[in-house]
This record gives C-alpha cells, structure tokens and sequence, in this order.
C-alpha cells in the first residue's frame, strides 16, 4: 500500500522518535508498504526552523536527506492539487495540512497522520 507523511510523521520517523505509536510502527516497518513525503512538509520545515524557534533544531535539508536515504518518494505539489485545496471543507485552516490532505486525494495515496482534526475528513487518510 502506498502512504504519504504527514510533517509530524516525517519528522517522527526520521528521529526515531518514541511518539511513534506502535500501530504506526507496525505499517512504517512492513515492507509491503511504500512511503513518501511531500515537498509543502519540507517547506514547513524550512519555515519553522527560519523563524529560530529553539524548541524547533530541525535541519530540513538533514530531513529531506535522511527521508530519500531511507527510500522515502519526495512527492512535489503541482497545481492538480493545489485546485483541490479551495473545495476541502475547512475542517482545518493549516494550509500545509490541507495541501497534504488534496495530495493523498489527487493522487489516490493514503495520507498517515496523528492529528485527529486532519483525520476528520473524508479520504484517504488514516490516523495512527
């Protein structure tokens, strides 16, 4: 089965990170599976480190490396998912995550969140 990341989720798996449940930990270490990240998570990224946030010591380049070394697909953001974005309803005002959520939709992948509010729309998407 195909997944796409949620930024949380990126971040999580690529530190390792005991916040991971064991649920998430089941699907991410089966190797049916196949995952991918989106490019909006990495620009996420990027925003919230330029802001200089102390509680936030993510490199995104370091994130975005890590992810493509452990076989991750770099999903881009092109304008079939962008349309998408004005008709989701507005479950959730997080432009980045409604851009994930019109990605998982466009392209038929389901979208692994741990965010219960992004998890309350329709779709592809599942909680874990």
């Amino acid at each position: 089965m195909r997944f796409i990341l949620d930024t949380h989720l990126a971040l999580w798996v690529t530190i390792n990170s005991p916040r991971i449940s064991s649920e998430a930990r089941t699907t991410l270490l089966n190797p049916a599976n196949q995952f991918g990240f989106s490019v909006s998570s990495i620009w996420e990224i990027a925003i919230k480190k330029g802001l200089g946030r102390p509680d936030f010591p993510y490199d995104p380049r370091e994130i975005r490396r890590q992810l493509i070394m452990n076989g991750h697909e770099e999903l881009t953001i092109e304008s079939r998912h962008v349309v998408l974005v004005d008709s989701l309803p507005l479950i959730h005002k997080d432009p980045f995550d409604r851009i994930l959520i019109a990605q998982a939709m466009v392209e038929g992948i389901t979208l692994l969140t741990a965010d219960p509010v992004i998890a309350k729309y329709p779709g592809p998407i599942r909680k874990i």
